[in-house]
């Protein structure tokens, strides 16, 4: 029996090459492996042995050849292809160990050139690979070195591995090569060198490498399985919510991860300290305050009631006063920048509360196609964005009313407008002192999403000023705003109703901003 292993992760692999060498199995390697094999007292033979022809062009071909290739592809079964090997002099091989040079860490550090990139774009160890796993039903191929005790393992008990096992590596290998082709492609397509015009370029084919991080307690319910995958790899490096880390509390559930996400990304969306609780992937509560402390006071007491159960984002590492004011209530999970050890102790007595980490050096954009870009499935397709995320100097304010907006109005406008992105469409948000005293997200009619806000913000909505996703297709929803004492509004504009709506405004004496840009959130 014949192996061969060239890896270029070479955890375990002097291990694996001993024992398959006290099984009787001759091992072939390639340059560094051979040589690390050797080392370790394993009687490795060069791959020059089977092919009769060295390493050439700086190692760039050294296995493509048919004394490898036929080996491994040749059929036991099949007395034609047999007959050929004999004829030809050439040996079967029997198992093949490989994993792939690392493109994944040189495009993950951001001082790689192109040169060195495309120097770490695997040819020969691919196309092994594919043939050991095209061959599986007499080649074993194997690309994790966890595998490599399994292996051993079977061939131990049975003199071979069964063929399930086979076909299961097989089926790992051709993942292996896709997701590694899959990053390949994107760096191609989409890196530092791609069209600029296009940013970023949508391209006819999408290849992305799709990894699983963890399996899931299950989906929305009970009864539905569910796992979560990161974009990318985990050699390149995470981006986003897979990024976080856990520091504490009970496994995540796939309703955890959906507010989790929305809570870090509204949170992350404001400059100044910034604390908010979501529910159902929707704020209840957010404030801004120099005192991440009296952010929190402001984003609980928006609406406390829904809070209850809810999870937390917060822009700012958490310090221990923040820590303690928490600590009050329950909540499902938290995710803030970073921790005070005081902050960390005092949360950690929570013994539910799932205690997350963002990094706060993500990796280069650049690097990171899907990094950019927002992704959701429909059935039989996916749909593919640019995120809502325009810089504030690209929104140009327009008063349209004959009031004009008071300092204090504007910059809570300013903020309402940034936080009703993050709510569902229809959606209204209320603001008052940088705090939201009123949501009305997710209703069939603006003017039904303006009474829910009002009706959360009570006596709040006295002296608020009103952010609205789109614009008034009618005068009702303002109407109902003004009544409540909301002193100035605003929305994108564009509706066909916008004189009224303005006339109704001017009646009351109130201010109105276009803003000529609409947040819908489905």
């Amino acid at each position: 029996m014949r192996a061969i292993l060239s890896v270029s992760d070479k955890t375990g692999i002097q291990e694996f090459a001993a024992g398959l060498v006290e099984l009787g199995w001759e091992i072939y390697s390639t340059g560094n492996t051979e040589q690390l094999l050797r080392a370790a007292g394993v009687p490795a033979r060069p791959i020059r042995e089977l092919t009769g022809f060295p390493e050439i062009l700086g190692g760039r071909v050294k296995t493509l050849h048919p004394g490898i290739h036929a080996g491994i592809l040749a059929r036991r079964t099949l007395a034609a292809d047999v007959q050929e090997l004999e004829a030809y002099g050439l040996k079967t091989i029997d198992l093949v160990a490989v994993n792939l040079y690392p493109f994944a860490a040189a495009l993950g550090t951001a001082t790689s050139a192109e040169q060195e990139l495309l120097e770490q774009i695997d040819i020969g160890g691919v196309t092994l690979l594919r043939a050991a796993a095209k061959n599986y039903h007499d080649v074993t191929v194997v690309v994790d070195p966890q595998e490599y005790p399994l292996i051993l393992a079977e061939l131990r008990e049975r003199g071979e591995t069964s063929p399930a096992t086979r076909r299961r590596l097989a089926a790992r290998a051709f993942a292996h090569t896709a997701a590694y082709d899959a990053l390949i492609a994107q760096w191609f397509a989409c890196g530092p060198k791609a069209d600029p015009a296009e940013s970023p370029p949508f391209p006819e084919i999408i290849s992305v490498p799709v990894e699983k991080l963890m399996d899931l307690r299950y989906g929305e319910n009970p009864h539905q399985r569910a796992a979560f995958y990161c974009l990318g790899s985990r050699r390149l490096g995470l981006s986003g919510l897979a990024a976080a880390r856990q520091l504490h509390g009970k496994e995540l559930s796939y309703n955890n991860l959906l507010d989790l996400d929305a809570a870090w990304s509204a949170a992350s969306d404001f400059a100044a300290p910034t604390v908010v609780i979501i529910k159902h992937t929707n704020p209840c509560g957010l404030a801004s305050h120099e005192s991440l402390a009296e952010a929190f006071r402001r984003a609980y007491s928006s609406d406390p009631i829904s809070a209850y159960g809810g999870i937390i984002g917060a822009n700012r590492p958490i310090d221990g006063e923040t820590a303690g004011l928490i600590a009050e209530t329950f909540f499902e999970c938290i995710i803030a920048s970073g921790y005070a050890e005081d902050a960390l102790r005092r949360l950690k007595r929570k013994r539910n509360l799932r205690i997350m980490e963002m990094p706060q050096a993500p990796l280069p954009v650049d690097r990171q196609w899907w990094a950019r870009v927002e992704v959701r499935q429909v059935r039989g397709g996916l749909l593919i964005q640019t995120p809502d995320a325009l810089p504030e100097d690209a929104v140009h304010l327009k008063v349209v009313t004959q009031r004009e907006p008071t300092h204090e109005e504007l910059t809570n406008l300013l903020f309402a407008w940034r936080a009703v992105k993050h709510v569902k469409s229809n959606a209204i948000v209320l603001a008052k002192d940088l705090q939201v005293v009123g949501v009305g997200a997710g209703q069939q009619s603006r003017v039904d999403s303006v009474d829910l806000a009002v009706r959360k913000a009570g006596e709040r909505a006295v002296g608020s000023v009103l952010a609205s996703d789109a614009f008034f297709p009618k005068v009702d929803g303002v109407e109902h705003a003004i009544a409540a004492g909301v002193t100035a509004i605003i929305q994108p504009g564009g509706s066909i109703a916008d004189e009224d709506v303005i006339r109704v405004a001017d009646r009351h004496r109130i201010a109105m901003v276009f803003t000529g840009v609409r947040h819908f959130r489905h």
